[in-house]
């Protein structure tokens, strides 16, 4: 069963059995919004990119992104560039996979953020969501809506952090203004 979260809210990703999730996949969709213009209503192609950044310590250690697909110790995955979204048509349009049972013990949290690399502004984009999937048996367990509309061209979408012996999810919507990840450290860093 899927949980619709809001911005702030966390769940633990403990299976319902009592035992631990091992591999997760982030998924991110978006549809480009359309314009109204002296023809009628048109589309644009959007192209979004997913990051994941890994911190330890509140530091960060290594990236996953459309440039560096799979992390330095191979916990962490990203499924390649789509350069124009709603392709799925509410399926994902990018993914990250993350293999926590993988993930070196000093890694405490993974931020997962969206830009546009091109400077495009959430105007222009719908239907953005970034979903959890159990990587296992590809049961959605989490979906957060971002928000739209605004003049900003990032988000910082959600994280997965340590939590006891296991791990929680923490959607956290917080928009920003940036093309590359590196530009978001700033809206990142009191979110750790």
């Amino acid at each position: 069963m899927t949980v619709n979260m809001t911005k702030g809210q966390a769940i633990s990703l403990q299976k319902n059995d009592g035992g631990s999730l091992t591999a997760v996949r982030m998924g991110l969709g978006w549809q480009a919004a359309p314009r109204r213009g002296l023809f009628g209503s048109r589309t644009r192609e959007i192209d979004l990119d997913a990051s994941a950044v890994l911190f330890a310590d509140k530091q960060p250690v290594d990236v996953v992104f459309f440039r560096h697909l799979v992390s330095d110790d191979g916990s962490v995955r990203h499924t390649g560039d789509n350069l124009v979204g709603g392709v799925g048509q509410g399926g994902d349009d990018e993914a990250i996979l993350v293999d926590l049972a993988r993930v070196p013990v000093h890694i405490d949290q993974i931020v997962f953020t969206v830009n546009s690399f091109t400077g495009q502004t959430f105007q222009e984009v719908q239907n953005a969501f970034c979903r959890l999937v159990d990587e296992t048996n590809g049961q959605e367990l989490a979906r957060y809506t971002l928000a739209g509309g605004g003049q900003y061209t990032a988000q910082i979408m959600a994280k997965v952090h340590r939590a006891g012996q296991g791990w929680s999810m923490t959607a956290l919507g917080n928009p920003a203004n940036g093309r590359t990840f590196q530009d978001l450290m700033p809206t990142i860093l009191p979110v750790l």
